[in-house]
């Protein structure tokens, strides 16, 4: 508990540089919490509720992806059974039999938010769905999500699956630390094909900034009924580097995201608006 609210102290004492940000605007804002950090000073601009207990929805994916990645065999086949597509949408539509490369997986879990996607990389990577969510929680640990506990790979909100914003802001900043995993965020679409049956899917992104504001680079959406609309984004502009962490947002995420991308990028910042 000490250990948490001196992280917290820690984050407060760092709004120097940046304090033409419309905070008063930000705090009326319609959303459970929000992070907002500037990458290339390490500065935390804006911070509400960051160790609040939160459902990560399919934030939980970013997770999923960079220990598939991390494990460092993209191309190899992954046979797709039953369990695998045994889940909720959004799913890719995978049929039992069929080869797919788990790369392509990867992508199609990152960029659609598949659910198939997600549980074939478990299944795949862990051996066992059990098996690979110990290792996300093992990951977890060693990067610093203290406050966190995954149940799946998807995002699902089974059993005690929970985060906190700045546990979600240390796995984002961690996973892109990795070539790779930012290549695949900020794309909005995928195109590939089962190997066996030769059969075409297509993977298009849920987040609305990438390829509608240029300064957009990724990360990833998320929703469940209990989470609410979630969003980590991430924008890069001369020489700035923003992150913000959004979760369970009334208000309209991709126009609140980017108005804080120009808030922080532009002198001066162009007021926030309450209204999405």
């Amino acid at each position: 508990m000490i250990y948490r609210y001196f992280t917290f102290l820690c984050f407060l004492l760092t709004f120097s540089l940046y304090a033409q940000i419309d905070k008063e605007g930000l705090d009326k804002l319609d959303v459970e919490a929000l992070l907002v950090k500037e990458l290339t000073t390490g500065e935390m601009i804006y911070s509400k509720e960051a160790l609040k207990e939160v459902k990560p929805a399919s934030l939980t994916k970013i997770m999923t992806a960079i220990l598939a990645i991390e494990q460092g065999d993209l191309n190899r086949s992954v046979i797709i059974t039953p369990e695998m597509i045994s889940v909720e949408p959004t799913k890719a539509g995978y049929k039992a039999g069929e080869m797919i490369l788990l790369e392509d997986l990867v992508k199609a879990a990152m960029i659609q938010s598949d659910n198939d996607a997600a549980m074939a990389i478990a299944v795949a990577v862990g051996g066992s769905v059990d098996t690979f969510v110990e290792r996300m929680n093992e990951k977890a640990r060693q990067i610093g999500m203290n406050n966190t506990r995954f149940t799946n790979p998807c995002g699902y909100d089974i059993g005690d699956h929970h985060s906190t914003p700045v546990d979600l802001l240390a796995l984002a900043e961690y996973a892109i630390q990795n070539p790779l995993f930012n290549d695949m965020t900020r794309q909005n679409r995928h195109l590939y094909y089962s190997l066996n049956t030769n059969r075409k899917f297509v993977a298009k992104t849920h987040n609305r900034l990438l390829g509608r504001y240029e300064y957009a680079v990724g990360v990833k959406t998320g929703y469940t009924s209990k989470a609410g609309p979630c969003f980590i984004a991430r924008a890069k502009k001369e020489g700035n580097d923003c992150l913000i962490v959004m979760l369970n947002s009334k208000a309209n995420r991709w126009s609140v995201a980017r108005q804080i991308f120009e808030q922080v990028f532009v002198q001066p910042a162009t007021a926030l608006s309450e209204e999405a």
